[in-house]
């Protein structure tokens, strides 16, 4: 069901301006929208409450998974390939995205989140007029997953669109994006982006205000919601990136359960299933069915056509570090990890880089007869997975380190399940002391093991990465790396972190992000900024040549 002519947010309108939507909307008199009259109106709407928008290209293509063929290999060969939009060429150059405003762009995934708030807004606003009639126990369940999918939502936004938190302090001068709390039914409003300090405040207001009001008994498929689980997993990751390591380990016991570590059957099964097809292989992976899915969201993407076989791939450094790496508890002795036989697969090339099943596109025909319809990608927005990478990395910095190495454990033992017999000499027991020695003594090789900034990024009293935890968080982010390689998490590791690293491009051009380099926050869409909202400053200050600073100081004394 889709709620028509609900009056979206100006931030979104902004974008939306010139398209037949935003003509249709202007086209309708206010008097005659849908009035939300009923709780289960309420809840209709918030179906449309998740975005559609997918963050996976604009993330993969800026991180350090993907490589650029086009650039000489070790030998000194390289491919010349078509890359499959100039989108491309500008998020893996750090440049601001401005050549397209589809699927996968900037504008998408600011148009989809600001559309989910506006949702989210509307519902909020009738649920304030029904508690002022004393009947909030109505919609109190509305107005818990309204105000999660609002503070998600900016989350989402911020860690996209600006630099790395840094705490309550040093964010207030770090550049925010507009929060947006109230329906809008004016267009060319100018938001203020304020301040990042500012915006994760409201994020943990709104947060904290709705996980209580959430009720599983009220969605006819809670996974595609903000259920009670995929909402503690939420604010498991957020107090993560806050750096509130207790309240993240807290909410992560209550999505996950507060055992020493999960159980098998908690966790994918996936690794061990023999599928025929990617088709196949990707709709068992995304399924509502399996028990480590928590929050599945459908998005318009088709991310899959940029990355095979084309220009930019998973492949050399990417690719060994992820598909094809070596680990603290298996070897590669057979050319990857044997848990993706047969979901690991080629295009065109072999030399050209490979990718899993789990981020194959699938496509919603409108039209079966002239092959027309949507691409689409589902996410598996939230995962007992992902909550477990959050879980021991806080526990790592509370000096949990038993208690992380079972959660890691449990994930490595889940990948290798049904496969030690097939494969014996390629696997071993992850321990304390393997882990140390993979990660601690020497660099694994392939850009594994990078230099950690999150202390000189946000430092917080207590917690600081040292040299007897630094194997183990080396571990997470190794293995978080590994699991969600497709989805774009890596992104917001590489900003947390500060992680440094280069991209080669083309034949010569060579181009290197560092700890806090402004590149790590995308610049706003095109229409946004045409609307008069202040750009993201992604300046790279670089140092004036010698000679130019002796030119500057002889003109000066003259």
């Amino acid at each position: 069901m889709k709620i028509k002519y609900i009056a979206y947010s100006a931030l979104l309108a902004t974008v939306a301006l010139g398209t037949s939507s935003c003509e249709d909307f202007l086209s309708k008199n206010p008097d005659s929208r849908v009035e939300l009259s009923t709780p289960e109106q309420m809840r209709m709407l918030l179906v449309n409450g998740y975005t559609n928008g997918n963050i996976a290209l604009m993330c993969e293509l800026s991180g350090d998974n993907v490589i650029d063929n086009n650039s000489p290999n070790e030998l000194g060969n390289r491919f010349n390939l078509a890359e499959y939009s100039r989108l491309d060429n500008e998020l893996f150059a750090w440049e601001d995205a401005e050549s397209d405003s589809q699927q996968d762009s900037p504008t998408s995934v600011w148009d989809g989140c600001y559309h989910a708030i506006a949702c989210a807004n509307q519902v909020l606003k009738r649920v304030a007029e029904f508690e002022a009639e004393g009947r909030g126990d109505e919609v109190a369940f509305v107005k818990g997953e309204a105000l999660v999918i609002r503070a998600y939502h900016h989350f989402l936004l911020a860690n996209m669109f600006c630099r790395s938190y840094r705490g309550p302090e040093l964010s207030k001068a770090v550049q925010g994006i507009p929060y947006s709390t109230e329906p809008e039914t004016t267009l060319s409003v100018i938001y203020d982006r304020g301040n990042l300090a500012d915006v994760y405040d409201k994020i943990e207001a709104d947060l904290e205000a709705g996980l209580p009001l959430i009720d599983d008994a009220t969605y006819e498929q809670p996974k595609y919601h903000f259920n009670s689980t995929s909402a503690a997993a939420f604010a498991a990751r957020f107090y993560l990136f806050k750096r509130d390591y207790v309240k993240a380990e807290q909410y992560a016991n209550e999505a996950l359960g507060s055992e020493a570590a999960p159980s098998l059957s908690q966790l994918s099964d996936w690794w061990s299933q023999s599928f025929t097809d990617p088709s196949q292989a990707v709709q068992y992976y995304v399924s509502v069915e399996r028990q480590n899915n928590f929050l599945i969201l459908p998005t318009e993407s088709t991310f899959q056509r940029h990355i095979a076989g084309g220009r930019y791939a998973f492949n050399r450094d990417g690719k060994a570090a992820t598909y094809e790496s070596a680990g603290p508890s298996w070897s590669n002795s057979v050319g990857f990890h044997p848990c993706y036989l047969g979901k690991y697969y080629y295009s065109v090339n072999q030399e050209y880089g490979g990718w899993a099943a789990n981020i194959y596109e699938m496509f919603e025909y409108t039209d079966r007869v002239a092959g027309i319809g949507y691409p689409k990608a589902v996410r598996v927005e939230f995962s007992a997975e992902e909550t477990l990478f959050c879980r021991a990395e806080a526990r790592i910095y509370l000096g949990k380190i038993d208690e992380a190495v079972a959660d890691l454990k449990a994930w490595d033992d889940s990948r290798k399940a049904g496969l030690t017999e097939l494969y014996p000499s390629s696997f071993s027991t992850l321990t304390r002391e393997s882990i140390v020695s993979f990660y601690g003594t020497n660099d694994p090789g392939s850009g594994i093991v990078k230099e950690l900034h999150i202390d000189e990024l946000y430092p917080v009293d207590g917690y600081s990465v040292t040299a007897a935890n630094e194997p183990f968080l080396q571990c997470v982010l190794h293995f978080r790396r590994i699991h969600l390689i497709g989805d774009g998490s890596r992104w917001f590791d590489i900003k947390r972190y500060g992680l440094e690293y280069s991209h080669a491009i083309g034949a010569s051009r060579v181009e290197t992000l560092t700890m806090d380099d402004p590149r790590k926050a995308f610049q706003l869409p095109a229409e946004v900024l045409s609307a008069g909202m202040a750009p993201t400053d992604r300046a790279v200050l670089k140092a004036p040549d010698e000679s130019q600073i002796i030119k500057a100081t002889l003109k000066t004394s003259k």
